[in-house]
């Protein structure tokens, strides 16, 4: 019988990184991981054994905690995701939060779109801050927008859910505020290897990973109201080129924000009044 302390030796054998062994095996057995490591000769179930190791499997693979629990936390959320979706991080609360600062201070009505929705993070985080503003959200992936739609009925949050390109299925609304978090890694990025298992559409956007930003913000001024703002996230390392893009399409008052890592995570501007 395996105990507790044969688990993370397996896990250690595997090449899967402590913490994340602690995880898996706390969610197995409905344990603290404090307890975990407190009971070293404690035996696990059959069940939790077998649930372990097959999980432990999927992890050695690369596949993200997130898809093997089929959930992820993002902005007080939790949200169901899958290998159909990008697994929400962090640094795109960025992007939410600067979102919020603006409705805020603004009209609480006002009308957003988020861009490449996804699981639909994004949309949902502002939606249930501020249960005011008119919400949509628009993704080329059917698959991905069965995952944001079922996040939306189950966390009780309207949105209006669109599928297709960009701006494309949007017709003639505009909007206060555009958010997006497209793809923007470079095709032949090296730490694209990593990233195996989530979508590739939803990472990749050409030589430069700036294509699909180009395409948003080709389209942009057609679609946000007087003074509306865009909002995209972008790499770490490509905050001056965003500027130059907006600045170079009319935007005013363009401008980054810095993640919580102090990096150049988010950069929007206003369309012309």
């Amino acid at each position: 019988m395996l105990t507790i302390g044969d688990a993370f030796t397996a896990a250690r054998e595997a090449g899967v990184e402590r913490l994340d062994a602690q995880l898996l095996l706390a969610a197995c057995t409905q344990r603290p991981r404090a307890w975990l490591i407190a009971h070293a000769d404690a035996p696990l179930a059959v069940e939790s054994t077998n649930t372990f190791l097959a999980w432990l499997r999927r992890r050695a693979q690369g596949e993200p905690l997130a898809y093997i629990f089929g959930e992820k936390e993002f902005h007080g959320l939790l949200l169901k995701v899958d290998a159909n979706v990008l697994v929400p991080r962090p640094d795109t609360e960025t992007l939410v939060d600067w979102a919020l600062e603006v409705i805020r201070a603004g009209d609480p009505a006002t009308r957003v779109v988020d861009l490449g929705t996804g699981s639909g993070a994004i949309a949902l985080a502002i939606k249930h801050a501020v249960a005011s503003a008119d919400v949509a959200a628009v993704d080329e992936s059917s698959g991905a927008l069965d995952v944001a739609r079922a996040n939306g009925q189950r966390l009780a949050l309207s949105v209006d859910w669109k599928l297709g390109h960009w701006w494309q299925p949007l017709g003639a609304q505009r909007f206060d505020i555009a958010v997006s978090n497209p793809p923007y890694v470079a095709d032949a990025d090296e730490h694209l290897a990593a990233l195996s298992h989530e979508p590739r559409s939803a990472l990749t956007a050409g030589a430069d990973g700036l294509d699909d930003i180009r395409d948003i913000v080709s389209g942009a001024l057609h679609h946000l109201a007087p003074g509306g703002w865009l909002m995209l996230e972008h790499g770490h390392d490509q905050a001056a080129r965003v500027r130059e893009l907006l600045d170079r399409a009319g935007f005013a008052g363009v401008q980054s924000r810095r993640d919580l890592a102090g990096i150049e995570r988010c950069t929007g501007g206003r369309a012309p009044l």
